[in-house]
């Protein structure tokens, strides 16, 4: 029996290959390029849903940017059109363009674009055009380059960590951020597999690499930690289920579960993690693996029960 890939246009031999980054570009705080450090000049169009998007919403908030860079939300749903914003319950109307899709964004970005409309964007109000979708590159200039802006003193990518924080990045993105996706949309037993496993591979290393420290680096939560959060906190209400990615829980796991439970006590995160827009988008709008829609009632978590990692 054949079965239709939930993007077909990346899908090859039923192994879910995401597309790769239409804009990078990126504003310097030295001048070096046309998108100059400048507070109220950047807006950030992003999904509560997804975790790319979430990273930045996250950075954002740690470094204090929020009166710098605007920031709207769009609709959970996300339809034939792509994202959208709506009037309704959470109000996810855009209030910088007026911009009924983000798909108006790209094209007038570049009127040729045919890819997939994703999140997260950042977007230039002066010259009306997207500076970068990337949320690794946004996350960078958020961390690096708008540092004159920034309310919060937090350094997420020091120097004396920068070659072990790219290694374990890759790492991580490969098996565990898009290891779930590439598990959850593969149209193939075959595809589906060798993913699945190495989602837990890499999950049994980081709980025992976790067992003697706080967080990834040491004591302080740094870039790659925000990174995996993104995912472990999505991974019990849709990877396990939604993404059969279910061999088992982050509760499951002794020390990732007490640091799921850490970082989302940090200061200004839980105000970032909606679980309403994750389960119904997930659930509501992958109709090739939920063909019903239906949006299951639990798990029910407590991130806000005590840690125990204060000690490490």
């Amino acid at each position: 029996m054949s079965v239709k890939a939930q993007f077909p246009d990346e899908s090859v031999a039923g192994r879910f290959v995401r597309q790769g980054d239409a804009f990078r570009d990126w504003v310097r705080a030295d001048g070096s390029s046309p998108y100059a450090v400048e507070s109220g000049r950047y807006h950030l169009y992003v999904s509560l849903a997804c975790p790319w998007a979430h990273r930045t919403i996250i950075v954002r908030a740690l470094k204090g940017l929020e009166d710098a860079i605007g920031m709207t939300v769009v609709d959970p749903i996300r339809d034939d059109l792509g994202w959208a914003f709506r009037d309704g319950d959470g109000d996810t109307t855009d209030p910088v363009n007026g911009f009924a899709y983000l798909a108006e964004a790209y094209r007038a970005t570049d009127p040729a674009y045919h890819g997939r409309v994703t999140v997260p964007v950042l977007w230039d109000t002066q010259t009306k055009r997207i500076v970068s979708n990337s949320d690794d590159d946004i996350m960078r200039m958020f961390e690096t380059e708008f540092d004159r802006l920034a309310r919060h003193d937090v350094d997420l990518y020091p120097r004396e960590h920068h070659a072990e924080i790219e290694q374990l990045n890759e790492l991580i993105y490969q098996t565990v951020n898009d290891g779930v996706y590439q598990a959850g949309f593969a149209a193939t037993q075959a595809a589906y597999e060798p993913p699945a496993y190495r989602v837990f591979e890499t999950l049994d290393l980081l709980d025992a690499r976790l067992a003697e420290r706080r967080y990834l680096f040491g004591r302080v939560p740094l870039e790659t930690d925000w990174r995996l959060f993104v995912t472990l906190v999505r991974f019990d209400a849709v990877y396990f289920g939604h993404f059969k990615c279910n061999l088992r829980r982050i509760a499951d796991y002794p020390n990732l579960s007490g640091y799921l439970r850490d970082l989302y006590q940090v200061r200004g995160v839980a105000d970032t993690v909606n679980f309403d827009h994750i389960k119904r988008h997930y659930y509501g709008t992958h109709d090739e693996i939920n063909p019903t829609r239906i949006v299951p009632i639990g798990p029910l978590q407590n991130l806000a029960a005590p840690h125990h990692r204060n000690a490490l």
